[in-house]
């Protein structure tokens, strides 16, 4: 191998290490700038949070008490209104046991009421019905004989019952 190859290997290693050098400052510089603009959008941003920030947590602090306030009137309306459904209930299921007990009270007097109607009926039927029906067989009967007496007068005049009883089927 030459003498002259390792001289050259030096010299070019040395300028690439040197530029690598140059490159990796470049790039310190840079990130350096980056750092201090970075910092600078930073500071801005932190200038112009901090007072939301602070308006935020004064809010907070104001609402706090208003919020617990009106958790606990929430809590309380929520067990009024239940105590309130309950004796509601309570309520309408006593209305609606009495309601009942009338509906069997009212069903028993319509009941009691129907059957002495009826018990009425019958008797009346036993009293008044049946001598009716008796006299009534009785004025049958008498009305049948005196057409039975009749009808043989009658026969003894021929004419008369055969014309009487064309009119009938007519």
């Amino acid at each position: 191998m030459p003498n002259w190859v390792m001289p050259l290997f030096v010299i070019v290693a040395s300028v690439s290490l040197f530029v690598q050098m140059l490159i990796f400052g470049a790039m310190f510089l840079e990130f350096r700038r980056i750092n201090r603009r970075m910092e600078q959008i930073v500071d801005d941003l932190q200038r112009r949070i901090n007072p939301i920030i602070t308006r935020l947590q004064t809010i907070v602090e104001e609402a706090q008490p208003r919020i617990s306030s009106m958790i606990s009137d929430a809590t309380e309306i929520t067990q009024v209104a239940r105590s309130q459904v309950q004796r509601v209930d309570r309520m309408l299921t006593e209305a609606v046991d009495r309601l009942r007990m009338q509906l069997v009270h009212a069903d028993q007097i319509l009941t009691g009421a129907l059957e002495t109607v009826e018990e009425t009926g019958a008797r009346i039927r036993n009293t008044v019905w049946r001598p009716v029906q008796s006299f009534s067989a009785l004025v049958r009967g008498i009305q049948t004989g005196l057409d039975f007496y009749r009808g043989r007068q009658r026969r003894r005049g021929e004419g008369l019952s055969e014309q009487q009883d064309e009119e009938l089927f007519i």
